[in-house]
């Protein structure tokens, strides 16, 4: 323990902190972030794009809400068994059989909601296109993972995949709206389903940077679930609300800006709010923190709740976009700061599942605040859907407040309180 304190000294220094150059300057990294990317794209065109089919050939927001609820919960739910799979028989191996999965299933929900039938039918279709949504971030964390085991670079790595994550839900939404008012309300569903086919093989193809599959003496710890640690639960309830925050938005946006008769505002809406994510992402990652992660994380989220009780009151384009941005502006951080905590709280062998636990809740949380702001938007007021952001940010806060104190991550010196090194004692485990 000596020793790992005393290595770690001069790197939490503020001023030698490494930063993304250096992070992408990382060997072999480049050959599964640009596959990754690609492969992650379409995850941020698939709810607003089953959105706007199934709400051109049904007429109702309830309906599609509804229906890209299925699709969340299905993710949620299978989520983490995706990604205790890809640590126990490696990530190519789940990921190959997923996307084909998912690209059929997708095409079946387009050809359903295109030939106007029962709704029942595209419920059914929903589950399988939510159940093998390719876990590509939680993936892709884990390899940096295995490439930076030990390193302060790790929190920059975190702050990086969340700046990659909100930069396709810059693009995805702007895109999903283009192809779906330009082109045709199924070409969003059919571009999502090609994506995910191309990116997702490229993606798999990359198996020199895979973790290893642990097989070792260790392999019963290594795979306890990472669902079992205290601090792992109360991270996905801070993350179910920051899916109420994307799911209203989606949908309360998508019904703002056809009641003003402007649906193409939607997609630059919703960009400006993941603009403002990314912003305060990469601001997040190139900051040397010296506040312990789990206050950040306090701090963060009530900025958060505060800011999306705000959108309601917003009346006009201008102001949603003025709010929009900083509800984004306040994700990243609690999100970045989540990943960190999570990344001391399990050990190697549950690092995938870890992730997608986290993500699973996101689009769990997404999925409930679709449905709920689809009916607010049905049966109440236009922007009725603003109010699901500011109750699920809020429940969350209550909840994370409370528990806290179950944030304690797995001993490993001062550097916990830095955000960085939480990876040392995993040589030892």
């Amino acid at each position: 323990m000596a020793s790992t304190v005393t290595s770690e000294s001069p790197r939490t220094s503020g001023s030698s902190r490494p930063g993304y150059g250096q992070l992408l300057r990382t060997r072999g990294a480049w050959t599964f972030l640009l596959p990754g990317f690609a492969a992650r794209q379409p995850f941020a065109m698939l709810t607003l794009s089953l959105v706007l089919l199934v709400q051109h050939t049904t007429g109702s927001y309830g309906a599609a809400g509804a229906v890209a609820a299925v699709t969340g919960v299905s993710m949620a739910l299978f989520a983490p068994l995706t990604g205790r799979l890809a640590d126990r028989h490696g990530q190519r191996a789940v990921l190959v059989p997923g996307v084909l999965v998912h690209t059929l299933a997708g095409l079946s929900l387009t050809a359903l909601a295109l030939t106007d039938a029962p709704l029942w039918t595209l419920f059914a279709a929903a589950v399988p296109t939510g159940a093998s949504v390719p876990q590509t971030g939680p993936m892709v964390r884990a390899r940096w993972g295995v490439k930076l085991q030990g390193s302060p670079l790790m929190t920059t790595a975190a702050a990086f995949e969340s700046v990659t994550d909100e930069l396709t839900f810059v693009l995805g939404p702007l895109l999903a709206t283009a192809l779906c008012t330009t082109v045709d309300p199924a070409a969003g569903l059919l571009t999502e389903a090609a994506l995910t086919l191309v990116g997702g093989l490229l993606f798999a193809a990359q198996k020199s940077t895979q973790p290893a599959v642990r097989l070792e003496g260790h392999a019963r710890v290594e795979h306890a679930s990472a669902v079992s640690i205290p601090g792992v639960r109360v991270l996905i309830v801070a993350f179910l609300g920051i899916g109420s925050v994307f799911g209203g938005l989606q949908v309360a946006l998508a019904a703002f800006t056809e009641s003003i008769g402007e649906p193409e505002l939607n997609g630059v809406l919703y960009g400006t709010f993941a603009a403002g994510n990314m912003l305060s992402g990469i601001v997040c990652g190139a900051i040397a923190w010296k506040t312990a992660p789990r206050r950040r994380l306090v701090i963060g989220y009530t900025a958060l709740a505060l800011t999306a009780s705000g959108l309601w009151a917003a009346d006009s384009v201008v102001a949603l976009a003025g709010v929009g941005l900083l509800v984004g502006m306040c994700v990243a951080p609690a999100l970045i700061t989540g990943y960190t905590l999570v990344d001391g709280l399990v050990s190697a062998g549950a690092r995938t599942e870890a992730f997608t636990w986290l993500t699973g809740a996101v689009a769990l949380g997404q999925a409930a605040a679709v449905t709920v702001a689809g009916q607010l938007e049905d049966r109440l007021w236009d922007g009725a859907g603003f109010l699901v952001p500011m109750g699920g940010t809020l429940l969350a806060l209550a909840t994370l407040a409370a528990l806290r104190s179950r944030l304690v991550t797995r001993p490993v010196g001062r550097t916990v309180a830095r955000g960085v090194g939480h990876r040392v004692p995993l040589a030892v485990d």
